[in-house]
């Protein structure tokens, strides 16, 4: 949806309430012009149903407007008198068109100081319920967002089992683009399996403003690019096309931001021809081959002892030989010492030994997760030569993230030994937007941007900034299960993780005591 689409839709709406209304309006003491004037009609009907006139920015908030509407068409019912169960239904099923009826074939008259208090238990936990959905939508939607660990991608920084909160404002909360959503929950209605929004209409990409880029090595919440088909089926066991807001939620580190030139030596990160200084919390994982003497081998005590994070695999028992599925550098070095290691060596694909899965997935490139590159990340504003080695690292971008996701039919081809753009010759593109390069700190065990290439700007959905709650899910008991440790840590920082929680405590403790002495005694 275009913004003269939007713009349009605005002009419809606007005559549709202008005529079922504008009776009303006079019949409530004012003039009937002032039901036809964009947001001004809104503000003066909010008086009339005698509600706050800033219940006028709910009505444009995506999301939060869909449970808006069938408020107000209601409150505007009762106003005039309207109050049974069978107005209200009516009112709701026909998605307020119900008021033409009271406005044209009914004798109104307007209940100026309308009690607003519920003449019920079950109204009243109606109402409750509507406002703490709105106000949660809105948190969730422009401030802070509840998040899972899932995989073991980020380990020894953020664990599987670990819950976060995810902040939108710091790279400035992107508005939603899938207009009719079920609120508070992504791309499926949880117990039902099925889809929780309607494609169409699609509104343009749109983000507030933030106040912090993001930063390489920053860890970022982000919708998966290629999330489009394969990601998502509902009972019938139909595919479905993914809006760009709806697709799933990933989280990895940025290694590259937008203009760096990123290269991938013996599965170490260079940065710009520099080495990637990762933070202090970071600890990258690598898989190794080990070589075992004599028989003393616990494969679980080593697992937990030396924190393998996806455990020992048995390569050749007869020679004693397995592999160690991601331990950090710095566990390594203590494994090595054990008395029945024999060997250790690094599993490495070696240069120009080439993975069919690794990006640009063409099997033009001899490159695999442990040595590619060099490549560059594009920077809004920057441009790039095109053509038949530079094609196919582009093209998902011009023709996807910067064509269809934005609502512009772009096709890049090659013909010959030229490139054309929508049929057009071209010899360079210049990038309408950012892109990163996002990885996992467990190197071997994480489906990260070297299998499917950039990350957009528009894609981006967050930054994690806290671990209100982590569960092992290994552990036998409940008192186990709860990593207490993690519990209330910032994601970032420098140093060993702080937990916090006892100030929570403390804190909350504080606040009930307050709420019931002080309260109370006023």
């Amino acid at each position: 949806m275009s913004f003269s689409d939007i713009l349009l839709f605005i002009i419809i709406i606007q005559v549709i309430h202008f005529f079922g209304t504008w009776k009303l309006y006079q019949s409530a003491g004012r003039k009937w012009w002032e039901a036809a004037i964009p947001v001004y009609n809104a503000i003066i009907l909010f008086k009339i149903i005698n509600r706050p006139w800033w219940w006028v920015f709910l009505i444009f908030i995506p999301i939060v407007n869909l449970i808006m509407f069938p408020v107000i068409w209601v409150e505007t019912a009762r106003s005039f008198g309207r109050n049974s169960t069978t107005d209200t239904i009516l009112e709701l099923v026909t998605l307020g068109l119900y008021t033409y009826y009271i406005n044209y074939f009914t004798k109104h008259e307007y209940i100026e100081n309308r009690s607003l208090k519920a003449k019920s238990k079950s109204g009243d936990f109606v109402s409750s319920i509507l406002f703490a959905v709105v106000a949660a939508t809105i948190v969730h939607t422009y401030i802070m967002q509840p998040f899972t660990i899932p995989t073991s991608s980020l380990e020894k920084t953020l664990l599987v089992g670990d819950f976060l909160f995810v902040s939108k404002f710091h790279y400035g909360a992107r508005l939603p683009q899938t207009a009719v959503s079920f609120p508070m929950v992504h791309d499926t209605i949880p117990g039902l399996g099925i889809k929780s929004y309607t494609k169409s209409p699609q509104l343009p990409y749109m983000r507030l403003p933030g106040f912090q880029n993001v930063q390489r090595n920053d860890i970022v919440v982000f919708n998966w690019p290629i999330d489009t088909v394969r990601m998502f089926r509902d009972k019938s066991g139909r595919h479905y096309d993914k809006p760009v807001d709806k697709k799933s939620n990933y989280v990895k580190r940025a290694v590259g931001v937008a203009g760096d030139s990123l290269e991938i030596i013996d599965g170490k990160i260079y940065v710009n021809k520099s080495a990637l200084q990762l933070p202090d919390r970071a600890k990258p994982q690598y898989s190794y081959l080990v070589q075992g003497k004599g028989q003393g081998f616990n494969m679980q005590s080593l697992i937990e002892i030396y924190g393998i994070t996806d455990g020992l695999q048995w390569v050749d028992r007869e020679r004693n030989l397995y592999q160690v599925n991601a331990i950090t550098e710095e566990n390594l070095a203590k494994f090595k010492n054990h008395p029945n290691v024999k060997s250790v060596q690094r599993i490495i694909s070696p240069k120009g030994e080439a993975e069919a899965k690794i990006f640009p997935n063409n099997n033009k490139v001899d490159w695999n997760k442990d040595n590619m590159g060099p490549i560059y990340i594009p920077k809004a504003g920057a441009k790039v030569k095109l053509d038949l080695k530079t094609f196919s690292l582009y093209r998902r971008i011009i023709e996807v993230y910067e064509g269809s996701e934005m609502g512009i039919e772009n096709t890049l081809e090659v013909k010959g030994s030229q490139v054309y753009l929508n049929g057009s010759p071209i010899d360079e593109y210049t990038f309408k937007q950012d892109y990163y390069w996002m990885m996992g700190d467990n190197r071997h065990n994480s489906e990260d941007s070297r299998y499917w290439g950039y990350v957009p700007q528009n894609h981006v959905v967050g930054k994690p900034v806290f671990v209100w709650m982590s569960l092992d899910g290994n552990a036998r008991s409940l008192t186990d299960k709860v990593r207490w440790e993690r519990l209330f840590i910032t994601v970032g920082g420098e140093g060993k993780p702080t937990s916090y929680f006892v100030y929570f405590l403390i804190g909350l403790v504080l606040i009930i005591g307050y709420n019931y002495f002080i309260k109370k005694k006023k």
